[in-house]
């Protein structure tokens, strides 16, 4: 199901959907990473912010 954006009640901030842009620029902002980077660290470990977060750190 697409998110509502009619609805300001906030995204879930646990999960990152590499799909719609405004979450691929606002993570990729977050972890200071290209959005290639933060593509490929999804794709290694999933959509979990807190496994994505873990993976850029063990990368740098």
């Amino acid at each position: 199901m697409a998110d509502d954006k009619t609805k300001s009640a906030g995204q879930d901030r646990s999960r990152i959907n590499v799909n719609e842009d405004y979450e691929l620029r606002d993570w990729s902002k977050k972890f200071e990473v290209s959005h290639e980077e933060l593509k490929a660290a999804v794709k290694a470990v999933g959509t979990s912010a807190a496994a994505v977060e873990a993976h850029l750190k063990r990368g740098k």
